[in-house]
């Protein structure tokens, strides 16, 4: 009998999931549980709402998905529990799904600080689905200024779709900088000239102490900690996200205050029980998320592989125009390490690249991310960059072009 694969989460993770088991499982009963009806990139949420894409052209998985994966895709209702020793998923309608073998890729969602007013307000929407931007774009003619919460990749992906609006835009975040896990203080600010030139007001290392309602439950005032005070029409609350599992309460399959616990195989403390994506809380970040689902799918056919990748925390971004990439950790580190900048404020460009012992921990590349595949072969294969002889933003193609017996590149420096 072919083996059941059950998916839940029609995400990153869990259409990869899907995709890889498909491929490894050619003859298997696969099934996708989702509360979304589509498949769409939440990276990209606010290319609708700055008009410049529909539902149909943020479908990362083509349009027939299910066809083409020969899939059992039970769409619109959520997952509502698990019971491990039956092996079944049940849902909110009141369905069970039997499995053989299972992974969990429910993803997250929007974070509610338990600030006054926040939770209650009828005119503040988080923004992680697609219903949230329907609902925004829904009210958005009607209001003149509006306020997001945090300015994370979420919080400045909305003030982006925002901009063509000609709202009154104000963001607020606890951080130092905008986007400060993946950016350092030079680069934030390049972005952060560029926003306050379109007319968004910004507060950094400042939250938000009330959201005051009037006699109708709608906020029309927003209190800073320090006092200030923001006449809004509209709050969209990007403060983070927390994984969706609650409905594995009591089923023994084990979770943190993060969210799912799963190891770099994806498994569980359950037998047949695997996790990928935003659930585990831990890596929100697309190219994780991809990665964990296809590695799920490898072991739950039997196949061992493992999450190996250093730079699973690689983001790429390009707001008002202007691109920047991310890799790994690029502005946290003490004097133990060491970092090569080159700044080149004519032409907009800024790199960077951080490293330690000859390995490179980080690297930030704005307005020219050319260098990147050379960046990317000096982490590939393993360059020890203390003995590269010229400057790290000077190598180039030529420099790999030496190969060993076995056909890798190799940099020419090296002994």
């Amino acid at each position: 009998m072919n083996k059941r694969f059950v998916v839940i989460g029609a995400s990153a993770a869990g259409v990869n999931a899907v995709k890889k088991l498909r491929q490894l499982n050619p003859d298997g009963d696969i099934t996708l549980i989702s509360e979304d009806e589509a498949i769409y990139s939440r990276c990209i949420l606010y290319h609708h709402l700055k008009g410049i894409r529909d539902l149909e052209s943020m479908n990362f998985a083509g349009s027939d998905f299910q066809e083409r994966m020969r899939l059992n895709w039970i769409k619109g209702v959520r997952a509502a529990g698990v019971r491990p020793e039956d092996k079944v998923v049940l849902l909110s309608d009141g369905r069970e799904v039997p499995y053989d073998e299972l992974c969990i890729a429910t993803g997250s969602h929007t974070n509610f600080p338990p600030i006054p007013g926040l939770r209650e307000g009828k005119n503040i929407i988080g923004f992680r689905n697609f219903s949230d931007v329907l609902w925004i774009e829904e009210r958005i003619r009607d209001v003149q200024s509006i306020f997001v919460v945090g300015a994370g990749l979420v919080g400045i992906d909305v003030i982006a779709g925002l901009i063509p609006y000609k709202k009154k835009i104000y963001v607020a975040d606890m951080g130092p900088y905008m986007l400060p896990i993946q950016l350092d203080a030079y680069s934030a600010g390049v972005y952060q000239d560029k926003f306050a030139a379109e007319g968004v007001t910004q507060f950094y290392q400042m939250g938000a102490r009330e959201f005051v309602l009037d006699d109708e439950g709608n906020c029309f005032k927003v209190i800073l900690q320090d006092g200030t005070e923001i006449p809004v029409q509209m709050v969209i609350n990007c403060a983070g996200v927390r994984s969706n599992v609650e409905f594995l309460e009591g089923s023994g399959i084990e979770c943190d205050r993060f969210g799912l616990v799963f190891d770099e195989e994806g498994r569980t403390n359950v037998p047949n029980v695997y996790g990928a994506g935003d659930v585990s809380g831990r890596n929100p970040i697309w190219p994780v998320a991809v990665k964990e689902g296809m590695v799920a799918a490898y072991n739950m056919s039997g196949i061992k592989r493992d999450m190996n990748d250093f730079f699973a925390s690689k983001s790429t971004m390009n707001f008002l125009g202007l691109a920047t990439m991310s890799l790994g950790n690029a502005n946290k580190y003490d004097e133990t390490y060491t970092e090569e900048i080159l700044i080149d404020e004519k032409k907009g460009v800024y790199k960077k690249i951080v490293h330690k012992d000859g390995k490179i921990t980080g690297a930030i590349l704005q307005g020219d991310l050319a260098y990147c595949g050379i960046l990317l072969q000096l982490i590939r294969n393993k360059i020890d960059v203390s003995k590269v002889k010229k400057s790290l933003f000077d190598i180039d193609y030529s420099d790999f072009f030496r190969l060993r017996d076995n056909f890798e590149f190799t940099y020419e420096g090296e002994n």
